[in-house]
């Protein structure tokens, strides 16, 4: 979308260095300065188009998860390399757990480039569980080294008030939520319940990790008794995959999908569900919820993160992070019995999305951002560092 409103954009990311050898970078030393000898990069996706065309550089790492990543000891010098010689107006860094996160605002200062941050990993508003503990602390030890970034982009009031209340001056921060593409993302067809057989269809859509609170969720249903004519399907992989499925299977009513790459085939499985189910002990702004309030299904998600903010004032059904398979048990039959309820509170879900959410307010917001940082920038560095 950047590009579509004329913007250049470049995106450096971490790459193992087995991983892309026919994009390796060529440098050369010229008059003084580094010279990259990039290809360009062509994106077959559709949200890109196949005309257009950016740079792409890949930055060496020894290890690269959606936890952390842990960079070579040349990495710096590469990301050095590559901002001299992209000279952009202004890069956006997407943060996670890297080193290079503390090390880019040094290396921006130096060559007198605007840096601004998004800054989304999982939290809980309270310290409820020892998985938001640790999420707390990843703020803590971040919050002093954004003060050195010019903008840091949240998702929404509480992730910003807890940066702040850490010490991150309140300018500082602007709250950008997450947006979907909503004419991708929306209600249509779908064979889901004649191929499953199904009368109601429940989903998950996510990593199968501690951090989702996926066995909570499986002992709810189970308790729940849902019968015979209702499913609960699980799209995704990860570490607990494989140790739930030898707990919980097709004689509970519940499918595991696996990891399902084809994004026409997740949202085919959203519209043909009848209800979404996010049960996660901590999160940041939930996409896999935004997409499925945008396919116009119920949703129900614990108030981690700012996923009870995007559904209150009855937009969806608000769970607690503590006593989740508890909550569901009671929750659950009643979705089973009254599909009105599922109905009407998919529309809802679906109107605060078009209200708050979508993909091309967060790009103007965003581009508005960067307005305000750089005086009509036209070049812009997306930078991944996770």
């Amino acid at each position: 979308m950047l590009l579509d409103r004329g913007y250049q954009v470049s995106f450096i990311h971490f790459a193992q260095e087995t991983t892309h050898p026919e994009r390796r970078e060529q440098w050369s030393l010229e008059n003084g300065h580094w010279k990259i000898q990039a290809q360009d990069f062509q994106f077959n996706s559709d949200s890109f188009g196949d005309t257009q065309r950016t740079k792409e550089v890949p930055l060496p790492c020894l290890y690269k998860s959606q936890i952390y990543t842990i960079p070579t000891l040349k990495s710096s010098k590469v990301l050095m390399r590559s901002l001299q010689a992209l000279k952009p107006d202004l890069v956006h860094a997407s943060l996670t757990l890297s080193p290079l996160d503390f090390l880019l605002p040094e290396i921006c200062e130096e060559l007198n480039l605007p840096l601004v941050a998004t800054f989304h990993p999982p939290f809980d508003r309270k310290l409820r569980n020892l998985t938001s503990g640790t999420q707390h602390l990843m703020y803590q030890i971040y919050a002093p080294f954004l003060a050195n970034y010019d903008r840091v982009i949240v998702f929404s009031q509480i992730q910003k008030d807890l940066l702040v209340k850490l010490g991150v001056t309140s300018p500082q921060v602007a709250i950008i939520p997450n947006g979907v593409d909503v004419q991708k993302y929306s209600p249509g067809p779908s064979h889901l319940k004649s191929q499953l057989q199904s009368d109601r269809i429940f989903v998950y859509q996510g990593r199968i990790a501690t951090e989702k609170n996926i066995e909570a969720m499986l002992k709810g249903w189970k308790k729940a008794s849902m019968g015979e004519k209702c499913r609960l399907l699980l799209v995704g992989d990860g570490p607990l995959a494989s140790s739930l499925q030898g707990f919980y299977g097709l004689e509970d009513g519940i499918i595991w999908a696996g990891f399902i790459g084809d994004e026409d085939k997740r949202i085919e499985i959203l519209r043909g569900s009848d209800v979404f189910i996010l049960p996660s002990l901590v999160e940041g702004l939930s996409l896999s919820l935004l997409e499925a309030m945008a396919c116009g299904i119920a949703c129900i998600a614990t108030d981690a993160g700012a996923d009870g903010e995007v559904l209150e004032n009855g937009a969806g059904v608000v769970l607690k992070t503590q006593g989740v398979s508890t909550q569901l048990q009671t929750i659950l039959p009643v979705f089973r019995d009254h599909p009105e309820m599922a109905t009407i509170l998919g529309q809802k879900a679906r109107n605060r999305v078009l209200e708050k959410y979508t993909l091309d307010e967060n790009i103007s917001q965003i581009e508005k951002l960067y307005m305000d940082v750089v005086k009509h920038p036209k070049m812009v560095i997306k930078l991944n560092l996770n």
